[in-house]
């Protein structure tokens, strides 16, 4: 079995996708690799496939797509990661070469990822506006659309940054709002599993809100 048939019976791409970073979320969907993402547009499973631009393929073509290396090095390189045996018999010892992710390669992978984690955040505000919206003029403003209000055009200002920014502003973006966005992401995740919003009322009585 050579590396080609050895890496497509062995690991998936929704396998690679996890292996390298890709944020993957529910559903199996995730922000193409290939284009530009607003929203999560590509369907990972065994093979991927972009509703927005059409990219499809194997792991293999995943992997290229992600590193944009040649079919041999994403293959090798899927051996070598993955720990996968194979046979070449044009090589006596074949070793698979690891392939360093280039720093345009990573600041992709943590574009993509920021993007998606803020595209999520940015639609719940959205929905927390609509929701928590007051219905009579002296109620109590909710925490969820104060916080609504005070972030959604700064949260939109983000994303649109790392959809349309030059590579040092999203490079800037990154390194200043890095852990946020882990910690956000953390908070949404919450949010799906239990139903929280992940703030309560600040009892001082001015309308504002607070993180738990």
């Amino acid at each position: 079995m050579n590396v080609f048939e050895a890496v497509k019976q062995s690991v998936s791409t929704r396998q690679a996708a996890d292996m390298y970073g890709v944020k993957v979320r529910r559903g199996g969907m995730a922000c193409c690799i290939v284009h530009e993402d607003r929203t999560p547009s590509m369907k990972v499973d065994n093979r991927f496939h972009c509703f927005g631009c059409g990219a499809d393929g194997d792991v293999i073509d995943f992997v290229m797509q992600l590193y944009g290396i040649g079919s041999m090095e994403a293959a090798q390189k899927l051996a070598s990661d993955f720990g996968i045996s194979y046979d070449n018999k044009s090589r006596a010892s074949p070793r698979p070469v690891q392939r360093k992710v280039s720093q345009e390669q990573q600041l992709r992978q943590k574009t993509n990822y920021c993007f998606c984690v803020l595209c999520d955040y940015l639609h719940l505000l959205e929905h927390w506006k609509e929701v928590y919206a007051p219905k009579i003029d002296d109620e109590r403003w909710h925490p969820c659309f104060v916080e609504a209000l005070q972030k959604l055009s700064y949260i939109e200002y983000l994303t649109d940054i790392l959809l349309h920014g030059e590579a040092e502003e999203k490079a800037a973006l990154i390194i200043e709002h890095g852990k946020e966005v882990v910690q956000l992401e953390q908070r949404i995740t919450g949010i799906r599993a239990g139903n929280s919003t992940g703030i309560e009322a600040d009892n001082s009585g001015d309308g504002t809100a607070k993180e738990r």
